[in-house]
């Protein structure tokens, strides 16, 4: 047996391995769109039934009328774009910081960033709650996109790894022709940080995007401000009943924005986790 024989082999073996620890996670999406496919009453039919007797797309035009698909598609969509410009601009700001400057109590503020990230996120709802309500910002959109701009603890953590893998004589070169620490940034960093900022704009879009609990505490009362996530997770109350088929074919037009922004970004997602992982923390 030759060199390329065996090469073959194995990595015909490697993937059919993978196929087979993928089949779990699969499993769930299968389903889900089978279920979008049948009619209500098969849905708990005993033995289940993968593949429907009669195939209703029509569940797909009669889910999306159940929600004012429309309006909440434009809100998600402009909270979750603000927001990952927001964590962009943020993060990678406080990155360079940490990464390429020197000043006093550098390594203190980076700790406490990391740190910050051991918190749970429920620990501060009731405190961040009474904040924004003090503040008047109850009922809008505000409490979802002014954070973004504050930063993120992970993502902060994220870009500072990345930008310490890129040599430091590029700052100098740049600083020898004039530029400042912002042109340096937007000019010489961010271009060389695509991999980095495709991370962070997946992880802030994806996570605006399927945020409940915000929504749920601050817009509920309006429901011309309602968000994808909000509208969508309704379905399931007494207000609509629980038809599974209709609630899965909307969850699947819900879950597209993110595939598809996923399937064009991925190659850069994985270059920019490749990358922070072999930076190790200094």
């Amino acid at each position: 047996m030759g060199k390329k024989q065996k090469k073959r082999i194995y990595i015909g073996v490697r993937y059919v391995l993978i196929l087979i620890f993928c089949i779990p996670m699969l499993l769930p999406l299968l389903w889900m769109l089978t279920t979008a496919l049948k009619d209500n009453a098969a849905v708990f039919r005993v033995p289940p039934q993968w593949i429907p007797s009669e195939f209703h797309w029509d569940n797909f035009t009669k889910g999306l009328k159940k929600i004012n698909f429309g309006r909440e598609f434009l809100n998600s969509l402009f909270i979750s774009v603000v927001v990952t410009i927001g964590q962009i601009c943020s993060c990678m700001s406080v990155g360079y910081a940490l990464a390429r400057l020197k000043f006093k109590g550098k390594k203190l503020w980076f700790y406490l960033i990391v740190g910050s990230m051991m918190i749970p996120g429920m620990v501060t709802v009731i405190p961040v709650f009474r904040l924004w309500a003090a503040l008047g910002a109850y009922g809008t959109w505000w409490p979802m996109i002014i954070p973004a701009f504050l930063g993120a603890p992970f993502q902060t953590f994220l870009a500072r790894q990345f930008m310490t893998t890129i040599p430091k004589s590029y700052d100098d070169a740049a600083r020898i022709d004039g530029a400042n620490r912002l042109q340096i940034l937007t000019r010489i960093i961010a271009p060389m940080s695509k991999p980095l900022i495709t991370v962070i704009a997946i992880q802030a879009f994806q996570g605006a995007w399927n945020d409940y609990m915000t929504p749920l505490l601050y817009i509920i009362s309006k429901p011309e401000k309602w968000t994808l996530a909000l509208g969508v997770g309704r379905m399931t109350s007494s207000t609509y009943g629980t038809q599974w088929n209709l609630f899965m074919a909307a969850d699947i037009m819900y879950m597209l924005p993110i595939l598809i922004m996923f399937f064009f970004g991925q190659n850069y997602f994985m270059e920019g986790l490749g990358s922070m992982n072999n930076s190790g923390i200094k």
